[in-house]
């Protein structure tokens, strides 16, 4: 199971196609939104969106349209 850490690992992936490193980046957003509560911190959450536009910006420079798309979600 990959983490936030390894989002740049994944960036550089030869063998994974665009779509793999997308789905990949995508599940790794996923799973840290599902591992905070209502017990969680506000620091805690920062970090959680913190690391969400990470992870989109690191998806814009592989596909740009999917990358600008969740990019604009987020400011919305």
């Amino acid at each position: 199971m990959y983490g936030i850490e390894d989002i740049e690992k994944i960036k550089d992936f030869k063998t994974w196609s665009n779509l793999q490193k997308v789905d990949q980046l995508l599940k790794i957003d996923c799973k840290q939104y599902t591992e905070i509560g209502i017990d969680s911190s506000k620091k805690e959450k920062d970090e959680v969106k913190k690391n969400s536009m990470k992870i989109y910006k690191l998806i814009k420079t592989i596909d740009k349209e999917i990358g600008d798309r969740l990019i604009s979600a987020v400011d919305k």
